[in-house]
C-alpha cells in the first residue's frame, strides 16, 4: 500500500504509542497497519526469545492480526489439541497457539484459556477488532471513544499520544479516588476513556461496540465435601497452579514478605526447581513495619537465593518520577515497596511469582473479621431501632472529640447502616465527613448527587449467594483485587519490565476457594483457616500464624519525616489541581493537625498528595 501524509501521521502516532510504553517491552517492538486499524507491540521476551516471536503477528492464513499482553500458561496443551485438527506451528510462543485459537473458535477461545491477558485480533475479512481481558483483571486494557474515533491500549499514556484523544476529567472518578484510592472499573479518570473490566470481551466493527462478560466467580454451590478432602484438593490445585507458571525461557524468582501466600509459593517452587529459587524482600527502616526477618526465615527454610532491599530516605526523591507510573490518581501507599522489590528483582530475573489473591479469595485481611463483628453487633438490635437512634448517638460521641468517642462515632455510624453500606464506609479511605468539609466549588456541584458506595452495592447485590463474607469476598474480587492490587503489581513491575505471576489467581483456584464455605475461610478469630491449615505440611507454626502485615508503609512517620517538604509544598499551593476541587484553607488546617501529632487524617492527606502527584504530571504538565 502506497503511503500517504495520512498514511505517515498514523504510523507517528503508533510508533509514540508504543514509546510511551517501552517499559513493558524493551526487547523488541513492531507495526502492523491496513487502510482500517494501526497497532503497535513491545515485547518482553519471555518464550521463544527469537524475532519470529515478535508482534503485531500475523496469522497463516493472513487474515487475523493479534497484538498481546500477558501469558497463556496452557498454551502447550492447546497447541497439542490444535495440531491434531490440522494446525502447524513455526514458533514455539503463546501467541501464534492463541492466534491459532481464535481462529479455530473465534471469541469461545477465551473459555480454554488459563493465563493472564490482553488481547487484540484484528479481523481483515470481517474488519472488526475483538479486544478481551483476562477474568481476574491481571493484565489491564484500556479504550477511548468518542465522535467516531476508537483507539486501545495496555496503559492510559499510550492513549494520550493520539491528538485526537480529548482528556477531560469526569467528576465522579475524583469522588470514587477518593473514596477507593483508585478510579474503579469500568470508569477512568477520563471521561472518554475506559477499562474493559476483567472477564470481558469487546467487539467494534467501526459503526457498533459490544461490550459482554465471558466469566464470572460463583458462590452459590459451597461444597459439602470433608476439610481433609478439601484441602487435599486446595493444595494440589495450588501446587499445579505454581509449576504452571514455572514455565520461561528467561531467569525466574518470586517477591518473599515472610507471609503465608509468598512463603507458601515459594514452597512449591523450590519443589519443582533444580536449582535455588531467587527470592526477593522488601524492608523499612521502621521496626513496626519490617518483615524481613521472617522472609529471611522462609528463605533459609527452603534453601534459596534470597536478596534484600531496604527502603530508606529515598522515598521522596522517587516519589514522583515513581507515581508517573499511574497514569490516573492511585493512592495505595504500599506501591512505593512494590515498585523497589519490583527493582530489586529485575536486576536478578525477568519473572517474578507472587503471593497476590490468597487474601481475597480466603478472608485474609483485617478488614473482614472486623466486618464480621460490625455486623454481629449490628443483628443484635431492630433495624428500626440502629437507624433511629443510632445516629444520633454517634454524633453526641463526636461532640466529645476524644480517641475513645472518635472510635465510639466511628462504629455507631457503620452499625446504624445496612452491611454493604457498613463495609463501604469503614473501608473507604476519605471519609465523607472529611469530603464534605473540603470539596468546594464546581466539583461539589457536580458530585452533589452521586455516592461511591453505590459501586460497593452493586457488586455485593451481584454476588449470587446470601452468605454476607462470601458478598464481600466476590465485592473485593471485582473492585479492590483488580482496581487497587493488580494495578499497583502492574504498573510497579512493568516499569521495571519485569513481568509477575500469580498462582493464587489461577481462575482455578479461584473457583475453587468460592466453593469452600466461608465458615471455613475465617474460623473464630483466625483469618484464611483453611490455607493456613492446608499449608500446615509445608510451613512452620510461626510464619502460618504471626500477625500479618503485607507492605505496610510507615505513611503517618512519612509525612512528618520523609515527605514533609514535598507534602509542605503541595497543601500550600494555591494553584495546584487540589485547588480545583478543595478548600486549600481547610487542607493546611488537617495537615497542621498532623503535624501537631494528630494522625487521624493520614489516609485523607496521603490521598490529596497522590492526586497532586498526578495532576502535576498529566494536567499541568499539558
Amino acid at each position: 500500500m502506497p503511503n500517504t501524509p495520512e498514511r505517515d501521521a498514523h504510523r507517528m502516532w503508533l510508533e509514540a504509542m508504543g514509546r510511551s510504553i517501552r517499559h513493558r517491552g524493551p526487547d523488541a517492538g513492531g507495526v502492523w497497519m491496513d487502510d482500517y486499524v494501526g497497532m503497535v507491540h513491545r515485547r518482553l521476551s519471555i518464550l521463544d526469545l527469537s524475532d519470529a516471536g515478535n508482534q503485531p503477528m500475523v496469522s497463516e492464513s493472513g487474515r487475523y492480526i493479534i497484538a498481546f499482553n500477558g501469558e497463556i500458561y496452557n498454551f502447550r496443551e492447546i497447541r497439542k489439541q490444535l495440531e491434531a485438527v490440522g494446525y502447524r506451528f513455526r514458533t514455539q510462543t503463546d501467541t501464534e497457539v492463541l492466534l491459532a485459537l481464535f481462529d479455530h473458535k473465534g471469541e469461545k477461545c477465551l473459555e480454554d484459556l488459563n493465563g493472564m491477558f490482553a488481547i487484540a485480533i484484528w479481523d481483515r475479512e470481517a474488519r472488526q477488532l475483538f479486544l478481551a481481558r483476562d477474568r481476574l483483571g491481571k493484565k489491564p486494557l484500556y479504550y477511548y471513544q468518542e465522535s467516531g474515533q476508537f483507539a486501545f491500549a495496555s496503559e492510559i499514556k499510550a492513549l494520550l499520544q493520539v491528538p485526537f484523544v480529548k482528556t477531560d476529567i469526569r467528576p465522579d472518578a475524583i469522588k470514587d479516588f477518593f473514596a477507593y484510592q483508585y478510579v474503579p472499573d469500568p470508569k477512568t479518570i477520563y471521561r472518554h476513556v475506559h477499562k474493559l473490566p476483567p472477564g470481558h470481551w469487546l467487539t467494534i466493527d467501526g459503526e457498533e461496540l459490544t461490550v459482554r462478560q465471558y466469566w464470572d466467580v460463583s458462590f452459590a454451590r459451597p461444597s459439602s465435601a470433608s476439610l481433609p478432602e478439601l484441602e487435599a484438593g486446595l493444595y494440589d490445585l495450588i501446587d499445579d497452579a505454581v509449576r504452571m507458571r514455572m514455565v520461561s525461557d528467561v531467569p525466574l524468582g518470586a517477591f518473599l514478605s515472610g507471609g503465608v501466600d509468598s512463603s507458601a509459593v515459594v514452597g512449591l517452587m523450590a519443589g519443582h526447581a533444580d536449582r535455588p529459587v531467587t527470592t526477593c524482600s522488601i524492608g523499612f527502616d521502621s521496626r513496626r513495619f519490617d518483615e524481613v526477618i521472617w522472609a529471611k526465615k522462609v528463605a533459609e527454610l527452603f534453601h534459596t537465593d534470597h536478596h534484600e532491599f531496604t527502603v530508606r530516605e529515598n522515598v521522596a526523591g522517587s516519589l514522583s518520577e515513581i507515581a508517573r507510573f499511574f497514569d490516573e490518581p492511585f493512592a495505595d501507599p504500599s506501591f512505593v515497596p512494590t515498585y523497589f522489590v519490583s527493582q530489586l528483582a529485575r536486576q536478578k530475573v525477568t519473572v517474578a511469582l507472587a503471593g497476590d489473591g490468597g487474601d481475597e479469595n480466603f478472608a485474609g485481611y483485617s478488614k473482614y473479621r472486623t466486618d464480621h463483628l460490625e455486623n454481629r453487633i449490628r443483628r443484635l438490635f431492630p433495624s428500626a431501632l440502629r437507624h433511629s437512634a443510632f445516629p444520633r448517638l454517634a454524633q453526641l460521641a463526636g461532640a466529645m472529640n476524644s480517641p475513645f468517642t472518635r472510635k465510639a462515632q466511628s462504629l455507631l455510624g457503620t452499625l446504624a447502616m445496612e452491611p454493604d453500606e457498613g463495609f463501604f464506609v469503614t473501608n473507604s479511605f476519605f471519609r465523607r465527613s472529611v469530603w464534605n468539609r473540603l470539596v468546594r466549588g464546581e466539583l461539589k456541584r457536580e458530585t452533589q448527587g452521586y455516592d461511591p458506595a453505590d459501586i460497593t452495592r452493586h457488586h455485593y447485590h451481584n454476588a449470587d449467594t446470601d452468605d454476607h463474607l462470601s458478598k464481600i469476598l466476590y465485592t473485593d474480587i471485582k473492585t479492590y483485587l483488580p482496581g487497587d492490587i493488580l494495578t499497583k503489581v502492574d504498573r510497579m513491575s512493568m516499569a521495571n519490565s519485569l513481568e509477575t505471576r500469580a498462582p493464587l489467581l489461577d481462575y482455578r483456584v479461584v473457583e475453587y476457594a468460592a466453593s469452600i464455605p466461608s465458615a471455613l475461610k475465617m474460623k473464630g478469630r483466625e483469618k484464611k483457616f483453611i490455607l493456613k491449615d492446608t499449608f500446615s505440611r509445608l510451613l512452620p507454626d510461626d510464619v502460618l500464624y504471626r500477625k500479618k502485615m503485607g507492605f505496610s508503609v510507615p505513611l503517618a512517620e512519612w509525612l512528618r519525616n520523609e515527605l514533609f517538604d514535598t507534602a509542605e509544598s503541595v497543601f500550600n499551593d494555591d494553584e495546584g489541581g487540589l485547588s480545583h476541587c478543595f478548600d486549600m484553607n481547610a487542607v493546611r488546617d488537617l495537615w497542621q493537625q498532623h503535624q501537631g501529632g494528630n494522625s487521624q487524617y493520614t489516609q485523607e492527606l496521603w490521598s490529596m498528595l497522590a492526586f497532586e502527584l498526578w495532576w502535576g504530571a498529566y494536567v499541568d504538565s499539558k
